[in-house]
């Protein structure tokens, strides 16, 4: 697979991106918290691979480590943008409010209120903090591969890893909405408890 991509192989790339595109997909939501974003930065960390295909080294394993890396600075040029637009609308008039009542629109709210719930969480974490979790805990990569994906050592990652799994613990003792079913943690809680793969040998 690596070396087709490389060599431009259109096939080798519609595989890979059948392949990768929902996890390419959910590694953005959860760095931005917005379904439109995620869908851009997926779009675009394909189109990013296609055009640097050629400076993949022949050697390697799984080329998921190389997308998300890819898609973890599309995602900082997003929250880039997001906050420069926040600040402009800020300085607007706001327009009057029109209430949806379609029926359709309640799941996707409650999910949206979700994730608003996990974002506020995760956005109490450095960013560094927040990759580094996404991508080993969400994502599914190993310490070796998460390094390779964010460019750093592997002891860097296991460090900001655990310090993300300190914060997310405070917060969740933090937190003053009780758990609504018994043994029910909160998002924070839930985050902070689940295991990292560990490296392949």
């Amino acid at each position: 697979m690596r070396r087709r991509v490389r060599e431009g192989d259109r096939e080798a790339f519609a595989e890979l991106y059948k392949e990768f595109a929902r996890v390419v997909y959910n590694h953005g939501l959860r760095l931005t918290g917005d379904w439109s974003t995620a869908e851009d930065i997926m779009s675009q960390t394909f189109l990013t691979a296609w055009d640097k295909r050629g400076r993949l080294r022949e050697d390697g394993g799984t080329l998921l480590p190389w997308l998300l890396g890819i898609a973890t600075h599309k995602a900082d040029n997003a929250r880039r943008s997001a906050r420069r637009r926040h600040l402009f609308l800020a300085r607007q008039p706001r327009p009057g409010h029109v209430e949806d009542f379609a029926p359709q629109a309640a799941g996707r709210i409650d999910d949206a209120r979700r994730l608003r719930a996990v974002q506020a969480s995760l956005t109490r974490l450095r960013r560094h903090e927040r990759e580094v979790l996404s991508l080993c805990v969400w994502s599914g990569l190993d310490y070796r591969q998460t390094a390779e994906a964010l460019g750093v050592s592997v002891g860097t990652v296991r460090s900001r890893l655990s310090r993300a799994r300190k914060k997310l613990a405070r917060l969740a003792e933090e937190s003053m909405e009780p758990p609504r079913i018994r043994g029910e943690m909160t998002s924070a809680a839930a985050i902070a408890t689940v295991p990292a793969r560990k490296e392949l040998t």
